[in-house]
């Protein structure tokens, strides 16, 4: 319903002053833009620092801790920071951040009045018309819809540290890829040099009439398996340093950073977490971001049922002077008859969205614990495996490389003896490698899931915006 009342010019006065008061203490733009909790909490959880680059000194401070990052071995660390400084996918999720705070102080902020101005002839007398008006029912619900903004400038920052998590976690999962990936590319040259060894040999001794056309098709046939795997590995670590590539943001001369030659060590012990999913759930941040999502549309829920009738009511005063008559002074009352639109739809429409938000809250949540029970119990597994391949199977396949060796001196085994033991040893030693990485992996996939993966911060703002506007 929309009513349009012109009152006096001093009611109106009073009536605007009464409102700067109430409303004196609206949201202002923060220095940092909301950023320090997103800084704070990435701070907390990883040791590493998060920037919003806003100005071309802090675009330039951070291109230079690229550049000395990346002139060096670059470690997990390292690479994490490289992809906070520079991928600038992220960069532009936290320019949402400044989309919310903009609607916050907006949402916050008095209407601007409106003035109107009329000039009307009739005859010899002229009349002209004085009018002020300021929109009274955005003043009344400005502190419900300045809540709303407020909630969901929270949730943004929530999102915003999620998406910031989750480049963390993936940049570490893509940095132990991209090493064993590498490490795999040697050992994999090294059986490839076995192969080529043992098929010169058996090419030599097939034509001197030593070697069977069968054990020499043998050994060219392992060459050829050779050549291939180190083809295959070559590419999965091309695929892998670009991945690397991408989350970090780099091109051009910086593709030439290094990585390591090997993974980091299997721990001593693993961590042992048994409240884990209690743990999980109390700083899940996709669950904490639902429920503000929730909090607010419930809250959109009640100012949708307070303006169902009264939507719009705007005061004012208005003077009509003329040059053959006294000043007139009064007011005019407009109202708008709610005979087709009684409200009801948006308010079936809040109701609808708040219930949708409870449900999606509760399967977050559910979701949010098996995630972190399955991702605990892959850690802990993957653990075991690899402690194994470092405990038992790789020094096992030493010992019989040293036996064998032994042999070969003492002449009682062949030299295709030797090189079929030393293949042997590297394939252990590879299985090892990929055990070690799906532990790596494993525990930054846990450390994901007690943070929460990052919604679609989109589609999220977007609901959050249409139901702000209902």
């Amino acid at each position: 319903m929309r009513m349009n009342l012109l009152l006096s010019s001093r009611t109106g006065a009073l009536l605007l002053s009464a409102s700067v008061v109430v409303l004196g203490g609206c949201s202002t733009f923060e220095p940092d833009g909301g950023f320090a909790p997103v800084q704070r909490e990435t701070q907390l959880r990883t040791g590493l620092k998060a920037q919003w680059l806003r100005s071309d000194a802090e675009q330039t401070s951070a291109r230079q801790e690229v550049s000395a990052l990346l002139s060096k071995t670059l470690s997990v660390d390292d690479a994490v920071q490289v992809a906070l400084l520079n991928n600038r996918g992220l960069q532009a999720a936290y320019a949402e951040l400044g989309v919310s705070e903009a609607d916050l102080v907006q949402a916050s902020r008095l209407p601007n009045p409106s003035i109107s101005f009329g000039r009307l002839r009739r005859g010899d007398e002229v009349e002209f018309d004085h009018g002020l008006q300021f929109n009274l029912a955005r003043m009344l619900t400005a502190p419900l819809v300045s809540g709303i903004e407020a909630r969901r400038f929270e949730q943004t920052r929530r999102i915003a540290t999620l998406e910031t998590l989750s480049l963390v976690f993936e940049t570490r999962k893509a940095w132990f890829n991209a090493v064993a990936a590498k490490e795999a590319v040697r050992y994999a040259q090294q059986v490839l040099q076995s192969a080529e060894i043992g098929e010169e040999l058996a090419s030599r001794m097939a034509a001197a009439g030593n070697w069977s056309k069968l054990d020499h098709a043998r050994e060219q046939g392992f060459y050829a398996d050779a050549a291939l795997g180190l083809a295959r590995t070559t590419q999965a670590e091309l695929n892998a340093r670009e991945k690397l590539t991408r989350l970090m943001g780099v091109w051009g001369e910086q593709l030439s950073f290094n990585l390591p030659d090997r993974l980091p060590e299997l721990p001593k012990m693993p961590t042992d977490q048994p409240d884990v999913e209690q743990v999980g759930m109390a700083q899940r941040l996709d669950v904490q971001a639902m429920k503000a999502q929730s909090e607010g549309l419930a809250r959109n829920l009640g100012l949708s049922k307070v303006t169902r009738f009264l939507n719009v009511l705007e005061l004012g005063a208005v003077s009509n002077t003329s040059n053959a008559a006294l000043t007139q002074r009064g007011y005019v009352v407009s109202l708008e008859v709610p005979l087709f639109d009684w409200g009801s739809a948006r308010t079936a429409k809040a109701e609808a969205m708040y219930m949708q938000s409870v449900d999606r809250l509760s399967q977050t949540a559910v979701n949010a614990r098996s995630e972190i029970r399955q991702s605990y119990a892959a850690y802990r597994s993957s653990y075991d495996i690899a402690r194994h391949y470092k405990d038992e199977v790789v020094p096992n396949r030493k010992r019989v490389s040293e036996e064998n060796q032994l042999r070969y001196n003492g002449m009682f085994i062949g030299v295709f003896d030797l090189l079929a033991d030393a293949r042997s040893q590297v394939m252990a030693v590879n299985g090892y490698i990929d055990a070690l990485r799906d532990f790596w992996l494993a525990q930054s996939d846990m450390q994901l899931a007690l943070v929460g993966p990052p919604p679609l911060s989109s589609s999220a703002a977007s609901v959050s915006s249409t139901a702000a506007s209902n």
